[in-house]
């Protein structure tokens, strides 16, 4: 159990100074004695901050530090952080960890001080799923509120409910039911990127489209020094055509994805012909995000960009992991 912070270790001595990230690990299963009757625990204090804090980097080096702890024998991994980047994180650690061995992210929305905290119940289940043969070869998983999620599809919708991780394009993989691991659906594992060496990471810019926008902020995205960008826009995949002449400019220099802000389905690719329309933008070298939301989008444009200088890399490389998002398994990879 590999510990980060987040509220499932925050307290305080003085609520009215609200809590902060204070708990170990080791103090989250000493609190869970039913850890001890599904495996054997170690716990591996990685970070102790608010999810807000991490950063790339530091996912990068927590996957090299999953993967030594597999090639050490170890089974399965929970990882416990806040909740406001674990959308990102675990879809980070899903092109990064190579093992098909189970790695499962959980935490909590009510803090160790509130009455009907979560965590701890949180904690058990991920344990569970993370001892379970059945959760080898899906990936990285978030397991919060009895649901199993895979974290290429799982987003946070909800800013104070125990129940805020949806996976609105497909629901849950699975549940925990009476202490057991239920799943319906197999994904198969997403297309690996490549080695990613911990340390400074490409900066990709996230821009989303507004009402009137004039892209005078697309203007200045590589004044800025970022390395690529992702341009969240309206619907299918739309933009104010006032907008196309600099969003334009930009993908000829640098790789630029088109995701959109809606909150489930998949952009389109040939359906609008109108300036600002989908195949408007993809006709001009924007990569289409496929499914992906704009935040997954920019990690991944990110952890690519990292692995090669070339453009055609870093766009083969990131339309493979898209095109590998909706490809589900027999479990054959158990």
């Amino acid at each position: 159990m590999i510990s980060l912070g987040g509220t499932i270790a925050s307290t305080g001595a003085d609520a009215s100074a609200g809590v902060t990230p204070r708990l170990s690990g080791e103090d989250l299963v000493q609190a869970a004695p039913q850890l001890r009757e599904i495996a054997d625990i170690e716990t591996v204090e990685f970070r102790k901050v608010p999810s807000g804090d991490l950063t790339l980097s530091d996912v990068v080096a927590l996957a090299h530090e999953i993967e030594g702890l597999f090639d050490d024998g170890i089974d399965g991994v929970v990882v416990t952080q806040g909740t406001d980047t674990m959308e990102e994180t675990s879809f980070a650690l899903d092109v990064l960890v190579r093992s098909t061995r189970p790695v499962v992210f959980t935490g909590a929305m009510r803090n160790p001080t509130t009455l009907g905290a979560d965590g701890l119940s949180n904690l058990v289940a991920s344990a569970r799923v993370a001892a379970s043969s059945d959760a080898v070869g899906l990936g990285t998983l978030v397991v919060f509120n009895d649901e199993v999620h895979a974290a290429r599809f799982v987003r946070k919708s909800h800013t104070s409910s125990t129940a805020t991780f949806q996976s609105p394009n497909c629901g849950p993989l699975g549940w925990i039911i009476e202490d057991r691991v239920r799943v319906v659906a197999r994904v198969s594992r997403l297309g690996y990127i490549g080695d990613v060496v911990a340390g400074e990471m490409p900066d990709v810019a996230l821009l989303t489209m507004t009402l009137g926008d004039d892209a005078r902020l697309v203007s200045r995205v590589r004044d800025a020094g970022y390395a690529g960008a992702v341009i969240e826009g309206f619907g299918g995949g739309h933009v104010p055509a006032r907008t196309v002449p600099a969003i334009a400019e930009l993908a000829s220099q640098m790789p630029v994805v088109l995701a959109s802000r809606a909150t489930s389905g998949e952009l389109l690719e040939s359906t609008y012909g109108f300036a600002g329309s989908e195949r408007d933008l993809l006709s001009r070298g924007l990569v289409s995000a496929g499914s992906l939301d704009a935040l997954k989008a920019r990690v991944l444009l990110s952890l690519v960009a990292a692995t090669t200088d070339t453009h055609d890399d870093v766009v083969a490389t990131f339309r493979c992991v898209v095109d590998s998002l909706w490809t589900f398994s027999s479990g054959d990879e158990r």
